[in-house]
């Protein structure tokens, strides 16, 4: 797969994953953080925050990595 098709694919896969990981995050926080602190809060926020680092490194790994087509 050619270089420029996959940073396409690794892009569009990247603003989907913040937009949906986003809305999920959100969700968890209304609905399971009404009653909470704001200790709880910040530590919820902080952690969800840095979460979806580690799928987003797989995404942006897979989209740099060079095809096996050029490695021949």
């Amino acid at each position: 797969m050619p270089v420029r098709v996959k940073k396409l694919i690794g892009t569009v896969l990247l603003v989907l994953l913040v937009i949906v990981y986003a809305l999920i995050a959100t969700m968890v926080a209304v609905a399971q953080l009404s009653q909470s602190g704001p200790v709880v809060h910040l530590l919820f926020f902080f952690l969800s925050g840095l979460l979806w680092i580690l799928p987003a490194m797989l995404i942006i790994k897979w989209m740099v990595k060079p095809s096996r087509t050029a490695n021949r």
